[in-house]
């Protein structure tokens, strides 16, 4: 596997004005915003759940221990995913959807990269630690050391169950938001880590069976390569009828009750159905992907408006 040779002077050929806009628009995308996204779907919601309202009574103080949070998330988050693409970037620059990311285009040198990294991981546990409470910080750093170490560095370029163990890092954040306002992590919160952690596969194979191509030319081992699109199919069929039954489980944290678990029941059968649309290789696999996405909103919408209702 060879690297495509970095073009680092790209930037220096640009005006000044526009190299810095280059560059700033480099350092951002390094931190995969898209996926940071998610990370505020999923914990604002949650930490709605845990104050059973708002947080710590007052709408002010309520507001910046939710921004503190998102902020030392985003953080965190930011510091991991930069340093998936510092690590990725041979493979990246082979594989024609990521080609133009910052690292294999020349935009930005790698070991700026990784230095833009490790300050950011480092920066958002120092200040959720400082600003919300302990255990928060230390979650969010141990989302950031499996996602690099577990997920970037071991399973993904070695199993096809990269994204299914991988997926553990990305449902985090509700364990976070919890944290950060009772101080503690109880059934609630874990069960919705594990909704998260359900939905990783079939959200990201459904994008895989997309790009299989892709992955196969850079000898990554994405379960459409390894095992065919067919298996790929009956395995997010399987996942998406466990995501959903895993959701309903919801109630039995206490926490959640009938406008949560009736949200999930109608959204998780449209789902399964789409699923099995897919199954059958009656659908676009894609189409599960952006379906994906709107449950995971849909579902993390009813945990805050739950506890408003």
């Amino acid at each position: 596997m060879t690297e495509r040779p970095l073009t680092l002077d790209r930037p220096a050929s640009l005006p000044n004005s526009r190299r810095a806009i280059e560059l700033a628009r480099g350092y951002w995308e390094l931190t995969k915003p898209g996926i940071i996204g998610l990370l505020l779907v999923t914990t604002v919601p949650t930490m709605i759940v845990a104050a059973d309202g708002w947080p710590k009574g007052g709408f002010v103080d309520g507001l910046v221990l939710i921004l503190l949070t998102l902020l030392g998330g985003i953080l965190t988050a930011g510091g991991a995913n930069t340093f998936n693409q510092w690590f990725d970037r041979d493979i990246d620059a082979i594989m024609e959807r990521t080609a133009d990311r910052p690292l294999p285009s020349g935009l930005i040198q790698p070991g700026h990269a990784l230095a833009w990294g490790v300050l950011l991981a480092a920066i958002g546990g120092v200040q959720l630690a400082l600003t919300v409470n302990l255990l928060a910080a230390l979650l969010a750093e141990a989302a950031v050391l499996f996602y690099v170490l577990v997920y970037t560095v071991w399973l993904k370029r070695s199993t096809t169950q990269n994204i299914v163990i991988g997926g553990a890092a990305g449902a985090i954040p509700p364990l976070v938001g919890w944290a950060a306002v009772t101080g503690e992590v109880t059934w609630t919160p874990f069960i919705l880590f594990l909704v998260i952690f359900m939905w990783t596969p079939p959200h990201f194979w459904a994008l895989s069976l997309k790009y299989r191509d892709d992955y196969a030319k850079a000898n990554v081992p994405m379960l459409p390569v390894v095992s065919g699109e067919r298996e790929t199919r009956k395995q997010l069929l399987i996942y998406s009828v466990g995501l959903v039954a895993v959701s309903l489980l919801g109630p039995l944290g206490g926490h959640l009750s009938w406008c949560y678990e009736t949200t999930c029941a109608i959204s998780g059968a449209i789902f399964i159905w789409i699923a099995w649309q897919v199954w059958r290789e009656q659908a676009p696999p894609m189409r599960l992907f952006f379906a994906s996405i709107a449950y995971l909103f849909i579902v993390f919408a009813a945990v805050g408006l739950d506890v408003l209702v």
